[in-house]
């Protein structure tokens, strides 16, 4: 018997939105400031979904201080330029309609400063779909998946998990979820792959925005 979800949350990039173009530009104009020719941008893929943060470090070694100028760096492309930089997915609007008509509550939780997600979601005319919006902090705050699930499902008042599903396509989203204790459905036609949402333990995998109708 399938489980009955009350509430949906979406991650932003790469599930809501393909932001390649204005994330990738960001990530270039950041590393040539610190004099790094930047590779394939397609190499550069592996910074949509994750904290900043942690690519920074991860791919380039950069230490707190390297870290903290980079997305200093990152954000003043990113904006004026980079946030309108993306594309809403090809579905992702209808399955939107069809979730609020079926009386689900929908929020944003993305690692994507809140106030950057909201621009964009204004941009894009997707606000009103959405109950709540949940992001990191501009200055560093709720850095981590989890904490913004933890924020978001304080902010609404959230208290029986077990009806609350996340919708991911990296594995950020599926273990900020399971520390959350509530499922994530992975999507492939985001950024991350079959093998490491499968890795990372998604409740449910899918292939199209429509298929998360037969979950939710």
């Amino acid at each position: 018997m399938m489980k009955t979800y009350e509430t949906c949350f979406f991650d932003l990039d790469g599930t809501i939105v393909d932001s390649s173009l204005g994330i990738t530009n960001a990530v270039i104009y950041s590393l040539k400031k610190f004099g790094i020719e930047p590779p394939d941008r397609k190499e550069l893929y592996a910074f949509i979904g994750p904290p900043l943060r942690d690519s920074y470090a991860e791919y380039y070694g950069f230490d707190e201080e390297k870290c903290r100028k980079a997305i200093l760096y990152y954000r003043e492309y990113y904006q004026d330029q980079g946030i309108y930089e993306n594309q809403v997915y090809e579905g992702l609007e209808s399955t939107l309609k069809a979730l609020k008509e079926r009386g689900k509550k929908l929020v944003v939780a993305t690692s994507k400063p809140e106030v950057f997600a909201k621009r964009i979601l204004e941009y894009y005319h997707l606000a009103d779909y959405f109950d709540y919006v949940a992001g990191m902090e501009i200055g560093g705050g709720r850095a981590t998946k989890v904490e913004v699930i933890e924020y978001a499902l304080r902010a609404c008042k959230i208290e029986n998990r077990s009806a609350v599903i996340m919708v991911g396509d990296r594995m950020h989203d599926v273990t900020g979820a399971k520390l959350a204790g509530i499922d994530c459905i992975g999507v492939l036609y985001g950024f991350g792959s079959r093998e490491e949402l499968e890795h990372a333990g998604a409740s449910h995998i899918v292939e199209t925005p429509q298929d998360i109708l037969k979950i939710v």
